[in-house]
């Protein structure tokens, strides 16, 4: 949640999502050429640009997609240019621009993107489609603003270069022209891609363009690189193979300078390749050499960008080590468990010096302190021992010990999650957490400022811990489990807060609307309404969640096991009951894996790791063995790229998924993901599926569509910790852009939900159709953008209420549930009801809340027609005790 809410928006988004809205969505359409009739030239080609504002590429100002578009900063010169493939002769330029258009600019073009030559002047541009006659040749075009027309940048839906192929009747380029140091090319059997959908790792990735992308087999996607010389691409095979040739397809940012090189083991490599003189376009290099691991490292830029290749293929005769088990072209070979952690984990052990350990925290966070939708990710891993360092968390970062118990790992520097980004407002401190170790805070308080996604696990703070920003701005939090506080927690400023099956040995001070404790001992007594806090004795069936340790020497992943009726953190008196899994029985998966490989590992029965990073998958991953373990590390998040639900668990026993954020993908999915089998009946009771931090986005990074993000089927499930999001803001926001449905549905019978953070999604946030359902502690805001009260009535009823129990359940409880609207499009919307339940005596609703943020919207009544309205500028709650 943002307090902040919306009159940050951007004007131009708003304009772009209303087009959209308004509009079908029209493809560039390219004319069947006679010999010498002109054609669209730059459509699907390479384009870079000066700048990018969000997610709104270069690359969308060229893919025919009158829906998508490129936008830079808010500032003159910027430019936008495409690179040809080759000197072509050109007649006009069509600009499509969004709201945000150039007044003045010039269009030029380019031999070789050094030279420039204009073509044509615009001083009195309008917007709109601009076409734009011509007369001249060149490789490279582009459009380079000189005055703005807005206060905001330029964004062009689309850039047309028309002309034609060649330039006074020379003939194309032949293919692998493109600085091959000696003119050799593969030899004609060597045409077997080895690198096609294996794991692919880089030095670095601006932006979306992940190493994956190089590898993925489509021409419409790269890999790009920061902005440096030194920077390199990785693919494994997979297994020692025999290498014939190297393929290099570049983007406009090629490499003039680099070596290929291989290696057996990832470490010791051998150079079986050296470029000296690039000029980009298509390469085909042979070389003679073997290896499993194949990289490019690149020496010299061609550019003043990085390195960007939308394609690189390794190319073998088909033969490979008979002696290696995980030949990933073998689709029947057994695949290994364990292996390495990858580029994104940092390992520190009690030998590492002290100011190398602070150096990599320091240079993480000041990547990802504001970088709430960047790609990076990342997991910080303590080895056993005490740690005189300071760690502030960004967003996507993961801070854990690797002890089999929190005391394990003592940093007694400190932790800490602030607000200074956003002037000490925390309501944006997102995806971030700590867990499974212990903190002696300089100066005796720890501060971990945060709001949804953020959670804190098995954490042992030798001290105070302060909930609120140094600036004692709103926070939108929170969750702690499973530690122990030995000072007082202070959440002056949290609106709301779930504390479960932990120990407040200092007790707790600080509470607005909506604080809920659950087998948590020295919690403040329940006196809702005033003070808002909900406490119960014990939480209920629950397992802790599973976590990564090291068993003497070995990593493992800890399993805890199922328990009722408890009270305090698992480990305050000794080590946590549970088992252990070796890290050999999981697959462990990076980023670049393909769905197909994740099934095929699942299905010989390992676990699987995910390793820090983005997974852009076009299939389900589907988990259908009963005890497999899921679990990611640093926020490693799932992209179903081809709309397709990104993970589907079996109606089997004991499924554990933990610590994913799934991102919805602009094709839209049915769900992110789906737990059981719709109608199942089968009793899990004894070994429940559990889901724990587990978290849902829905716009923000793209414009992300979904029907229904979580649906949980199975009987029995434990849900403990999610935030299913539709983005309020970030990239791909509105209310036909990232659309969204339900944010959680419950299909299955007796499934209990602990801390449920569900937001915006534009029907019921939650919908409960299972009987005998429990929920402690529920944290909601309504849609911000319902276009008016009479495009969201449904059925007679003004708005969807954010919980919804079906009419025909006869048993569900619930304690701790708030819902708050900040209607920013209409002010002036009324929803009913902030929960409806049925009017049965087995269903019973305790401490319930609505708010009006700031007047921004009206609540009719809390629940059912009962409780007052909540509305005016003083935000003030409206609250129900219990109901019936």
């Amino acid at each position: 949640m943002d307090l902040s809410t919306i009159p940050r928006r951007r004007l131009v988004s708003l304009a772009a999502a209303l087009t959209a809205a308004c509009v079908a969505t029209p493809m560039v359409a390219i004319a069947a050429p006679g010999d010498d009739e002109p054609v669209n030239l730059s459509r699907g080609k390479a384009a870079t640009a000066s700048s990018v504002q969000g997610d709104y590429a270069a690359a969308r100002a060229v893919d025919g997609d009158l829906d998508t578009r490129w936008s830079s900063e808010f500032s003159d010169g910027q430019w936008l240019q495409v690179d040809l493939g080759q000197v072509s002769t050109l007649s006009s330029v069509t600009l499509t621009w969004e709201a945000a258009y150039g007044k003045g600019f010039r269009i030029e073009a380019s031999d070789d993107g050094t030279t420039w030559r204009t073509l044509s002047t615009v001083t009195d541009g309008a917007g709109g489609e601009q076409s734009i006659e011509v007369d001249g040749t060149g490789r490279y075009v582009r459009v380079l603003g000189t005055e703005r027309g807005t206060g905001y940048g330029y964004s062009l839906w689309e850039l047309e270069v028309f002309g034609t192929v060649g330039a006074d009747g020379e003939p194309d380029d032949e293919p692998g022209d493109g600085g091959d140091d000696d003119g050799g090319q593969p030899d004609e059997d060597c045409d077997a891609n080895a690198a096609l959908g294996a794991t692919a790792t880089a030095s670095s990735a601006e932006g979306a363009y992940s190493a994956a992308l190089a590898v993925d087999g489509k021409a419409d996607t790269r890999w790009g690189s920061e902005f440096s010389d030194a920077q390199w691409i990785q693919v494994d095979l997979g297994s020692v193979q025999d290498l014939c040739g190297v393929e290099l397809d570049w983007e406009g940012a090629y490499g003039k300078g680099f070596t290929i090189e291989a290696s057996d083991d990832g470490d010791t490599w051998s150079t079986v390749r050296t470029v000296t003189d690039g000029a980009g376009g298509k390469q085909a290099l042979d070389v003679d050499g073997s290896g499993r691991y194949v990289r490019l490292v690149g020496s010299q830029r061609g550019t003043g960008y990085g390195y960007s290749l939308w394609e690189l293929r390794v190319l073998t005769n088909g033969s490979t080590d008979p002696g290696d088990p995980t030949d990933p072209t073998d689709p029947g070979a057994e695949i290994d468990g364990g292996g390495d952690l990858g580029p994104n984990v940092h390992v520190f052990g009690p030998d590492t010096p002290v100011d190398q350990i602070q150096a990599s925290l320091d240079e993480a966070y000041a990547e990802q302190e504001t970088n709430q939708f960047g790609q990076r990710r990342d997991q910080f891993l303590f080895e056993p021992g005490t740690y005189p360092v300071h760690a502030n968390v960004g967003f996507n970062t993961s801070v854990n010990g690797l002890g089999q118990n929190p005391d394990d790992v003592n940093i007694t520097g400190g932790i800490w999650a602030d607000a200074e980004w956003f002037e000490g407002n925390a309501t944006q401190n997102f995806w971030r957490s700590v867990e499974n170790l212990a903190v002696t805070p300089t100066g005796g308080d720890m501060r971990w400022a945060v709001s949804q996604a953020a959670p804190m696990r098995r954490v042992h703070v030798k001290g105070n811990m302060m909930l609120h920003s140094s600036r004692y701005g709103w926070a939108s939090g929170g969750y702690i489990a499973d530690s122990v506080v030995d000072g007082q927690v202070r959440g002056y400023t949290q609106q709301q807060w779930y504390t479960r099956d932990s120990t407040l040995t200092g007790g707790w001070d600080g509470t607005l609307w909506n604080m809920v404790f659950s087998g948590t001992e020295n919690a403040p007594a329940t006196s809702f309404p005033e003070p808002a806090v909900t406490t119960l004795a014990t939480t209920g069936v629950i397992r802790e969640k599973p976590y990564l340790y090291l068993d003497g020497d070995d990593y493992a992943v800890f399993v805890p096991e199922l328990r009722d009726g408890t009270r305090g953190a698992t480990w305050k008196n000794g080590s946590t009951p549970g088992s252990s899994i070796p890290l050999d029985e999981f697959y462990v998966a990076q980023p670049g894996d393909s769905a197909d490989r994740i099934n095929a590992a699942l299905d010989q029965g390992l676990h699987l790791l995910l390793t820090p990073g983005i997974y852009h998958l076009d299939e389900t991953i589907e988990v259908n063995n009963p005890d497999t373990v899921v679990l990611g590390l640093g926020y490693a998040t799932i992209v179903p790229d081809a709309g397709q639900t990104a993970m589907r668990v079996g109606d089997v026993d004991g499924v554990k998924v933990a610590s994913i954020l799934f991102d919805a993908g602009e094709t839209k999915s049915p769900t992110m993901l789906t737990v059981g089998t719709e109608g199942s009946t089968a009793d899990h009771a004894d070994d429940p599926i559990s889901i724990q931090d587990v978290f849902v986005r829905v716009g923000g990074a793209v414009a992300g569509k979904v029907g229904s993000a979580i649906v949980i089927n199975a009987d029995d499930t434990i849900i403990d910790h999610i935030w299913s999001w539709r983005g309020d803001h970030g990239a791909g926001i509105g209310w036909n852009v990232n659309t969204a449905d339900y944010g959680l549905v419950v299909n299955g019978d007796d499934v209990d939900a602990y801390g449920l953070f569900v937001e915006h999604y534009q029907k019921y946030n939650t919908l409960w159709n299972g009987e005998n359902g429990r929920t402690i502690f529920y944290q909601n805001e309504l849609p911000y953008d319902p276009p008016s009260v009479e495009d969201w009535t449904h059925d007679g009823i003004r708005g969807y209420a954010a919980y919804k129990v079906t009419d025909d359940v006869t048993q569900h409880e619930a304690w701790g549930l708030g819902s708050y609207c900040v209607f920013t499009t209409d002010a002036s919307i009324t929803v009913d009801n902030g929960f409806e339940v049925p009017d049965v005596p087995g269903v019973r609703m305790h401490s319930l809340l609505t708010v009006s943020l700031g007047g921004a919207g009206t609540y009719a009544h809390v629940i059912n027609g009962t409780g007052p309205q909540a509305s005016g500028t003083e935000t003030v709650p409206a609250k129900v005790v219990s109901y019936p």
